[in-house]
């Protein structure tokens, strides 16, 4: 793997600095979270004490932050989780990562553009512009206990179409995409601080008191247990900063740049979420917040005062949306490629394309089944897959770090990740407590998506693997 990333064979175009890479991580966190979960999470779960569990949820993303950002200036190749598996659990524990990945980077891309397409329709018809309701939601779904029932719709068209116009974007380069991100970074930050700095004026303290509800008798209905499980809801928010490592191998100096973006997106996002949420619940009371819009309905209770925000509030919602799905598109691709250089996917996942040398191939099917997911399923049952997968990659990667301490502690480490073990235990037990409390449903998903996984491997990547045709050749 050093001498892949060494070599001068490398098909990547080398355009990333830390400033592209820091951008990409707030392009790839900002966005459902900020502008949806932040009120849902409050009215249901924490009340104004929802800050404290987005401080506690970023902990956690911190110490898994730190691994990665360990292992991406260790071994700077594309595959993220999958990679730092391979180097230190094997090849079948990398297989399981590689494949619980596509859960995290595949399906949110889906869930996300699903979001934009809400935003997207409710911005047109502002304008005017009334979208066909058969023409812009899901045509199937789910209802928990009553099974999948159909809608009536056709496609949701425009969340098909910011699919396959993303992918057009990641195939042309890096560069390109990486400018497009800034620009609209640039936007929903402009969006964000206004947000933060007119409603401050418009802040009753009365509706941080209390500041953590009474708990209602069950446990994460409020009190104490209320913020961890509001920790756990809000998780998706900050679900992103890991597809950074997947662009090791289009950095100019990973090893100096990598452990910047990861950590700089974290704690920049990190003070932008609690900010956002002790201004939007001390307009709003939280028991009110419990909206698709909470930021839109905030802006609404100061009367006409910041009528002219709400506007500006949806297009920085498109933007800060639109970069999400940019960046979960890019890494992908990016962890297929590297899955095919160890031959456990198809040989042409491995080519990049001449001119633009991006991995087109992977790029172009990636594009095509996050279209077609996102053109036929509702949000909730997107949604409900990506957060434990993400949960388990951080798992595996704090163990990785503790254990390739031990198996080569001479390994050279450009950063380090400090107080080994303990803050990778610490990361690992606290997104361990995340996945548990997560519904069984989700659960049981995730055990059949992992079954259906085994069964490519056994029949297929194993047998096609470099490990195992190497062994079978001596």
């Amino acid at each position: 793997m050093l001498a892949e990333a060494k070599s001068d064979e490398n098909k990547f175009n080398r355009a990333l600095s830390a400033k592209n890479l820091i951008a990409l991580g707030i392009g790839a966190i900002i966005g459902t979270g900020i502008f949806v979960l932040t009120g849902t999470a409050a009215a249901n779960y924490a009340g104004p004490s929802i800050m404290l569990s987005f401080v506690f949820s970023a902990l956690g993303c911190v110490f898994a932050g730190l691994a990665y950002a360990e292992f991406s200036s260790m071994i700077p190749i594309a595959g993220s989780a999958y990679t730092y598996a391979y180097a230190t659990l094997g090849e079948f524990l990398a297989w399981i990562i590689g494949w619980d990945l596509i859960l995290e980077y595949l399906f949110a891309s889906s869930t996300v553009a699903v979001g934009w397409s809400g935003y997207f329709v409710s911005f047109m018809k502002d304008l005017g512009i009334n979208i066909p309701h058969e023409l812009c939601s899901a045509p199937f779904n789910h209802v928990i206990g009553q099974g999948w029932e159909n809608t009536g719709s056709i496609l949701n068209f425009p969340a098909v179409l910011l699919v396959l116009l993303i992918t057009g974007l990641l195939i042309i380069g890096i560069r390109e995409s990486s400018r497009f991100n800034a620009v609209i970074v640039f936007i929903k930050l402009l969006v964000i601080l206004l947000f933060i700095g007119f409603g401050i004026s418009y802040i009753h303290p009365e509706n941080w008191t209390p500041f953590i509800p009474e708990n209602t008798g069950a446990f994460g209905h409020f009190g104490v247990s209320g913020i961890f499980t509001g920790a756990g809801v809000i998780f998706f928010a900050y679900i992103g900063f890991d597809a950074l490592s997947t662009a090791a191998q289009e950095t100019k100096n990973p090893a100096r740049d990598m452990p910047k973006g990861i950590l700089w997106s974290l704690v920049i996002c990190t003070i932008l979420y609690v900010a956002v949420a002790a201004v939007l619940t001390g307009i709003v009371n939280y028991k009110d917040l419990n909206v698709p819009a909470p930021i839109a309905l905030a802006i609404d209770r100061t009367g006409d005062a910041l009528i002219w925000l709400r506007p500006l509030i949806k297009i920085g919602a498109l933007a800060g949306l639109s970069s999400v799905v940019l960046v979960m598109l890019m890494a992908q691709p990016r962890i297929f490629y590297t899955m095919a250089k160890d031959g456990l996917l198809p040989s042409a996942f491995t080519v990049t394309h001449k001119r633009f040398k991006t991995p087109y191939i992977t790029t172009l099917v990636t594009g095509a089944f996050a279209a077609v997911i996102a053109g036929i399923f509702p949000i909730g049952v997107l949604g409900e897959l990506v957060s434990i997968g993400t949960l388990l990659a951080f798992v595996i990667v704090c163990a990785g770090v503790i254990i390739l301490r031990k198996t080569d502690p001479n390994a050279v480490r450009p950063f380090k990740t400090p107080m080994v073990p303990l803050f990778p235990i610490l990361g690992m037990l606290i997104c361990l407590a995340q996945m548990a409390a997560l519904p069984l449903d989700t659960w049981i998903r995730l055990f059949a998506w992992m079954a259906i996984g085994m069964l490519i491997y056994y029949f297929y990547g194993r047998k096609k693997s470099h490990v195992y045709l190497n062994n079978n050749s001596k």
